[in-house]
């Protein structure tokens, strides 16, 4: 019920969607003469699009969350390595067959990358299908192609691939791998998604060393008008509300102990 829950939530609130409804609503006012109805709708859509594509907003919301937990050195022993899906363009793999990254590509890349280092270590690709209604293919269905095409034996690799969200991706993670006391796991995922991966993963009893990846902001943006393209600004600010309200979301679901867990709460 809580994925259903969220997916509908976010539909929502999103701040392109959440627009397009303010400009509906207003319209619908319009229609049976309700002018001051219409105008609110109206400039609360464009005051959202505005910061949204226009400002910092989204890099300064962002930024915090990519900072919570800095790259550690690597450890000189490597048991496992998680990296968690989101770096695939599902529909696209799912029909063509391919390993299309998207934007947060470099979860797989890096992975890649880290299993060159630590030759012994075992691959966890976690991810499944997360969309509600459009049709994809699971990230650990696709991983395989790609880590094989970079020369990663398909023995190292396990498959979580029926999470539909991050606090799956720690609990079958968990039942799949059965991490052993002294064993030593990597975490890779996007920086501003590490607090609460990290979090959800030490709460389902998977100690791991972050290892963030994926950055989107280099911290200093500072506070501004156009310090990116509006299509990038836009897709920021969406990913830095939608990170927020899951952190909270998940820490009033009693998923998570903290709002927002740093290296202090967690491990």
């Amino acid at each position: 019920m809580f994925f259903y829950l969220s997916k509908i939530f976010w539909f929502f609130i999103q701040p392109l969607n959440l627009s397009i409804f303010l400009l509906l609503a207003g319209v619908i006012a319009a229609t049976f003469g309700r002018r001051r109805l219409a105008v609110a709708g109206s400039v609360l859509a464009f005051m959202i699009l505005a910061l949204s594509t226009w400002t910092s907003l989204g890099a300064l919301m962002l930024n915090p969350l990519e900072e919570r937990f800095p790259r550690p050195s690597l450890p000189e022993k490597v048991d496992g390595i998680v990296v968690l899906g989101g770096g695939f363009e599902g529909a696209i793999n799912l029909v063509r067959g391919g390993y299309e990254l998207n934007a947060g590509g470099d979860r797989m890349v890096e992975t890649a990358v880290l299993a060159r280092l630590f030759p012994e270590a075992k691959i966890v690709v976690s991810g499944g299908s997360g969309e509600l209604i459009l049709d994809g293919e699971g990230d650990a269905t696709t991983a395989p192609r790609l880590l094989g095409a970079l020369g990663v034996a398909a023995d190292r690799l396990i498959l979580e691939n029926k999470s539909r969200n991050t606090y799956e991706n720690a609990i079958f993670t968990r039942q799949m791998v059965a991490p052993k006391p002294g064993e030593t796991w990597l975490l890779v995922t996007s920086a501003f998604h590490m607090p609460r991966a990290k979090a959800l993963f030490d709460k389902a009893g998977f100690a791991t060393v972050p290892w963030p990846v994926d950055y989107r902001t280099s911290g200093r943006e500072g506070v501004g008008l156009f310090r990116d393209n509006a299509a990038d600004s836009l897709q920021t600010t969406t990913m830095a509300i939608r990170e927020w309200i899951g952190l909270f979301a998940y820490w009033l679901s009693g998923r998570i102990d903290e709002p927002f867990p740093g290296p202090g709460d967690v491990g």
